[in-house]
């Protein structure tokens, strides 16, 4: 008869199934956490716009039109003209030709900041990233007015004082301090927010194509159709739109209007800038309410 065996004593639990130490409440992480803020979400931003080839292209091809054209129209003029041809002209105004054509740039990068990172799904990370959605909104804002506002200021000013320098003689007038500060910072201003503008057109369409010919659309639609606007009945109408197309507002800051009325001084900047904040409203709502 086989004598019974005692009961073999158990195994001791395996580390990773046993109930937490106390040591594991102890334990601190290497990795500082930190409150995250605009100035993290901006800094984010400014990776992004820098590290995209369409920035480089868009804004180098701005800085070619508005110095090439502006220098150029300078050039031609003065070559030609005689003293006393351009007599009480602003010689700051021929910068006016190349800054039209780079409106475009300017827009063309304003929607690709929004919506080129819906078409990609990138925006996904971001909003994970950064999960309060009007602090991503608010950096891109901060970052593209900034770049373009910096960029356009150079451009301006470099070709203001070429073009000065090259219609000296030919009985231009000496810009004063107002017009020299309207030719430069206003300009400037103005194109910075209309790009801040079509950033935000770029978060609420959230399509890059349809985005930028919305955008065309609003710089040159009201010109051309104001063009086209014959019978007498419309002439209120068509005057509203001549005063008020982008291409006049342009104009004003260099003392050349299209028309006798409408915007004048510093009224297009408030004008954009009404305009810009209310979209920007909107687009924030919207943010709010959709699905990334």
């Amino acid at each position: 008869m086989s004598t019974p065996q005692p009961p073999m004593p158990q195994a001791a639990a395996p580390d990773w199934q046993a109930a937490p130490a106390p040591s594991y409440a102890a334990y601190t992480s290497p990795i500082p956490v930190v409150r995250t803020h605009l100035g993290h979400a901006i800094a984010s931003e400014w990776t992004k716009i820098r590290s995209v080839r369409s920035t480089m292209w868009t804004l180098g091809v701005f800085v070619l039109l508005v110095v090439g054209i502006g220098l150029l129209a300078a050039a031609v003029v003065s070559s030609s003209a005689t003293e006393g041809d351009l007599s009480g002209e602003n010689p700051l105004s021929f910068g006016f030709f190349g800054l039209l054509l780079g409106t475009m740039c300017v827009i063309t990068l304003g929607v690709l900041t929004t919506a080129s990172e819906y078409g990609t799904g990138m925006i996904r990370t971001t909003m994970t990233a950064c999960p309060s959605r009007g602090r991503v909104l608010t950096a891109k804002a901060v970052v593209f007015f900034l770049v373009a506002f910096v960029v356009t200021f150079v451009s301006v000013l470099l070709v203001a004082l070429a073009d000065v320098a090259l219609l000296d003689g030919t009985g231009v007038k000496d810009p004063s301090g107002s017009e020299w500060l309207k030719g430069t910072l206003g300009i400037s201003l103005y194109i910075a927010l209309l790009g801040l503008l079509s950033l935000v057109v770029g978060s609420i369409i959230r399509h890059s194509a349809g985005a930028i010919t919305i955008m065309i659309g609003l710089v040159l639609a009201p010109l051309v159709i104001a063009l086209f606007m014959f019978s007498s009945s419309l002439e209120d109408l068509r005057t509203a739109l001549f005063e008020y197309s982008i291409p006049n507002q342009l104009s004003v800051f260099y003392s050349n209007s299209l028309t006798e009325t409408g915007p004048s001084g510093w009224d297009p900047l408030w004008i954009i800038a009404g305009v810009t904040a209310a979209a920007f409203a909107g687009a924030y709502a919207l943010l709010n309410q959709r699905d990334v």
